[in-house]
């Protein structure tokens, strides 16, 4: 069983010694100071978050969108913290339940740090590119069966923990140098990408999706989990596959995530004419329950109303699901999305059907994902091509390389493309554009 004044311990990766609670600002209010002045998290600016960015000026990036879930996920934390300090005495070793918000809180804001550009689809893009390459090569041994899967399934969630591990403030161990309990609470899928089929098949736990951490940060991950008291699946017998139950507060920062692109979908698609007022309404109204026409304020500010209600009550919700079920998450028996077990659920549901249906399949939103594929696959194929072999244009692309990217001689395949990707995924949605238009001869400039 986990312990919370273990899961809590302010040590930092990289570090022998965990840090003293300071009540002016604590180690793991330093993690979210951190994240919000580093480059990475800067570029989500202009990163998109399902519509394409030039459209509208209110529409949401990923910049905001994690400012956003860091909110709630602050509120998800202190509400929650509040009830556990009181029942399990840690304010004797000095937690509070501001502790609790501002772990929760980093771990938001990173939440979509290591996503490349174009939204989701850009995973997608870069799984194609690698595969498209891997087929056109004649040495398979270039790469492990690990190795592989990691390009394969190729993850913005283990690239965001590299990044916040490896590539950050290099040469440093430990990268940024965040708190364990905030890298814990970071990583919803606490596992490497590829265990064998007789272990992970008939396990449907949520934390199983998809994993969290690539091949290179595998020890960096396990150190992580040694520090928090993470439980090492049952089902993986055999010590050489990496795979634990989750950081419990790992639950409140997914909640706080899917609390607001639930919600706030609703909000970007009826200001970008994708629904009307009455169907944004309806659909939200679904949840906040209020008479939203007694106020007298523009559609636009009754839609902002329902959308802050509808908030407030699931984070109520999710809270009280976490408090009910603290027991089974705390001995790794618990491993589902908090809201699956919220009275709102099926509600939820049909949001994302209709959002779904009538948003992500849109003719504008399947145009940038397109475009996505276009723009990262021809990327990839054109640098991983680059740096492995000594063609004329390889040369010429390997020079377009910054610095930081340009693997050394004596590093092996997988290390080199990790460099592709560290780059690639980087990358705003204006200069992978940039980039790609120049590679093609559409621009000059």
């Amino acid at each position: 069983m986990m312990e919370w004044k273990k899961l809590l311990t302010p040590q930092r990766l990289g570090n022998t010694k965990a840090e003293d609670i300071q009540y002016d600002r604590t180690p793991f209010h330093r993690d979210y100071d951190r994240i919000v002045f580093s480059s990475p998290f800067r570029r989500l600016k202009d990163k998109t978050q399902v519509f394409s960015l030039p459209k509208n000026d209110y529409i949401r990036t990923r910049l905001i969108h994690s400012l956003e879930v860091s909110c709630v996920g602050r509120s998800l934390g202190r509400i929650v913290g509040y009830e556990i300090v009181q029942q399990h005495g840690l304010e004797k070793d000095g937690f509070s339940a501001a502790d609790f918000g501002d772990i929760v809180s980093a771990a938001c804001l990173a939440h979509d740090i290591g996503n490349p550009p174009f939204g989701h689809a850009g995973e997608d893009a870069m799984r194609i590119g690698f595969k498209s390459w891997y087929d056109s090569i004649n040495n398979k041994e270039l790469l492990n069966q690990h190795q592989k899967t990691d390009f394969d399934l190729f993850e913005g969630n283990a690239q965001g923990f590299r990044i916040l591990t490896k590539l950050e403030m290099q040469p440093r161990r430990g990268g940024m140098g965040l708190t364990c309990p905030t890298l814990a609470a970071f990583t919803k899928y606490p596992r490497e990408s590829f265990i064998p089929e007789n272990i992970i098949n008939g396990y449907s736990g949520c934390s199983s999706h998809k994993y969290g951490f690539f091949q290179a940060e595998k020890d960096l991950f396990a150190e992580v989990a040694e520090t928090v008291g993470l439980i090492r699946r049952h089902e993986s017998c055999d010590e050489n596959i990496a795979w634990w139950c989750r950081h419990p507060l790992a639950f409140l920062m997914e909640a706080a995530d899917d609390i607001c692109y639930s919600i706030v979908d609703v909000e970007d698609a009826f200001r970008m004419g994708y629904f009307s007022y009455q169907q944004a309404r309806d659909l939200l109204n679904g949840i906040a329950g209020i008479d939203i026409e007694q106020f007298l304020e523009s559609d636009a500010e009754k839609i902002k109303r329902l959308r802050a209600k509808a908030i407030n009550k699931l984070v109520g919700e999710a809270a009280d699901i976490f408090l009910a079920y603290e027991t089974e998450i705390l001995c790794g028996k618990f491993d589902q999305h908090l809201l699956s077990l919220s009275n709102y659920f099926q509600h939820l549901k049909e949001i994302f059907q209709i959002i779904s249906s009538t948003v992500f399949d849109h003719r504008d939103v399947v145009g940038m994902r397109i475009a996505g594929y276009e723009v990262l696959g021809k990327l990839f194929s054109e640098f991983v091509d680059g740096v492995l072999y000594s063609t004329e244009k390889g040369k010429l692309v390997y020079h377009m390389l910054p610095q930081e990217y340009r693997p050394d001689s004596d590093e092996d395949v997988y290390n080199k493309i990790l460099r592709i990707t560290d780059y690639i995924s980087g990358m705003t949605d204006y200069f992978a554009t940039s980039l790609f238009q120049q590679f093609s001869g559409i621009s000059l400039m």
